[in-house]
């Protein structure tokens, strides 16, 4: 039984048995993000006193301007699970195109693929508000040894062999699972260790917080337009408080804690919706599943979409169980 107080290495050790093909190379790869999360947070937390704060000059693949923390977190997790030689492939939303590692040595044994958005909330960096990383593990399917493919990364959030994030706030944490619940680890800065600080992390089965850029209610689906106004209604414990911070993972992480609903819709600006598939939206999905919440495109679960591309973009609706189906509810009603 974990400790409270245990440290992130002891941890992995102690539950690395429980991973479905327990060899250690999982264990490694948490562990090499768990390296670049310290560097990017040092980086985050001297932002205002060096020059990288600010847009670096160029667009992702999504056509959005990087910030230079955008451009310095994507190389720092790159670079680090690269050098380290513990995946075969690496897909950032920051990239055009997956990174084959190592794809020229037969003797590349490795089986894991990452899908990272390496700094959700970027724009918030300039304003001193809370940032995240976000990953995803997969196992390749293609044969060990060869060079991956893009098949390696098309896979259904279903087939994640794990999934966390990184949010840089008032206290740093990293928050996992490898399909045995989730767990959340605050890092010590005097000496730069991770210890267990919330074990076995759930969203409670309801809340009283959504959390939604209400600026676009005018090209929300009507479904989305008549749950926030249920929301604000005022009837037993609603009106609801709407609490929206503009990083995925700070507002994620706040309903898992206090109970409640994030939203990022398909709307007439963004038809398919705007957040990533295989960069935000699964591996949020992974972690809801995992802490007894829920996620959903609106009519169905995330983690059952079918890959298409890399850049894929769904609507989420993502947090406490019976608040997400409440949204599907309005959703099919409105249809």
């Amino acid at each position: 039984m974990s400790q409270k107080n245990q440290t992130l290495g002891e941890f992995i050790i102690e539950n690395q048995a429980e991973f479905k093909y327990s060899s250690g190379e999982l264990s490694r790869l948490i562990n090499s993000i768990r390296l670049a999360a310290k560097v990017v947070n040092h980086e985050v937390n001297k932002a205002g006193l060096v020059d990288i704060i600010g847009a670096a000059g160029d667009v992702n693949a999504q056509g959005e301007d990087q910030q230079k923390l955008d451009v310095y977190a994507n190389n720092k997790f790159i670079q680090t699970m690269t050098k380290r030689n513990i995946v075969c492939g690496i897909a950032s939303e920051e990239e055009d195109d997956f990174i084959s590692i190592n794809s020229q040595d037969e003797q590349n044994q490795n089986k894991y693929v990452v899908l990272i958005d390496p700094l959700d909330g970027s724009s918030n960096i300039d304003v001193n508000v809370s940032v995240g990383t976000i990953f995803s593990i997969y196992r390749r399917i293609t044969p060990v040894g060869t060079p991956v493919t893009i098949e390696d990364f098309l896979q259904k959030g279903d087939e994640q062999v794990g999934a966390g994030y990184i949010i840089y706030g008032t206290s740093t944490m990293l928050v996992y699972t490898t399909g045995h619940g989730v767990n959340g680890f605050t890092l010590n800065p005097a000496i730069g260790t991770f210890y267990l600080s919330h074990p076995e992390m759930h969203f409670p089965e309801t809340g009283t917080i959504y959390s939604v850029n209400e600026g676009n209610y005018i090209h929300f689906p009507q479904g989305v337009k008549d749950y926030i106004k249920y929301c604000q209604q005022e009837e037993g414990d609603r009106p609801y408080t709407s609490r929206y911070i503009g990083s995925l993972v700070s507002d994620f992480h706040r309903n898992m804690i206090k109970g409640g609903i994030y939203m990022y819709p398909q709307s007439s600006k963004y038809p398919q919706g705007k957040l990533r598939l295989l960069y935000e939206c699964n591996p949020m999905a992974f972690l809801a599943e995992q802490a007894n919440g829920a996620a959903s495109d609106g009519f169905g679960r995330v983690m059952e979409i079918e890959p298409k591309e890399l850049h894929q973009r769904v609507p989420l609706f993502c947090g406490s169980s019976k608040m997400v189906q409440m949204v599907e509810n309005f959703m099919s009603s409105s249809v």
